[in-house]
């Protein structure tokens, strides 16, 4: 017997997703939206880690941050910690959601609800 495997044959190794973020929960600034647009701001500078070098290419075009997360296939925690520490860097710049209008009234949603049960 060899002992323990510590690499997936077809997967190569695996690294647990709090290492990418050197457990870190959070990012320095705000937190960003799911579907906040993100887009890179220029090149690359190298040195930067695989999962860093990815959301740049993903952004090389407008993306949302719930799509770059789908992209990498990482869940979305670790994806906000990295696109933070790549604003925090100015590689990319992310833009909030549009605000959406006026909330209706609670009058119009009580009717909407009555007219509901009604049916």
């Amino acid at each position: 017997m060899n002992g323990p495997r510590w690499m997936d044959e077809e997967a190569g190794p695996f690294v647990r997703p709090y290492a990418l973020t050197r457990g870190r929960t959070r990012t320095s600034g705000a937190t960003l939206d799911l579907i906040a647009t993100v887009r890179t701001t220029g090149l690359s500078p190298g040195g930067l880690g695989p999962e860093q070098e990815s959301i740049l290419l993903a952004a090389s075009t407008p993306i949302s941050v719930a799509d770059v997360a789908i992209e990498l296939d990482l869940p979305v925690g670790v994806v906000r910690v990295l696109l933070g520490d790549l604003r925090d860097h100015g590689l990319i710049s992310v833009s909030a959601p549009a605000a959406v209008g006026p909330r209706p009234s609670e009058r119009i949603l009580k009717e909407v609800i009555n007219g509901l049960r009604a049916l």
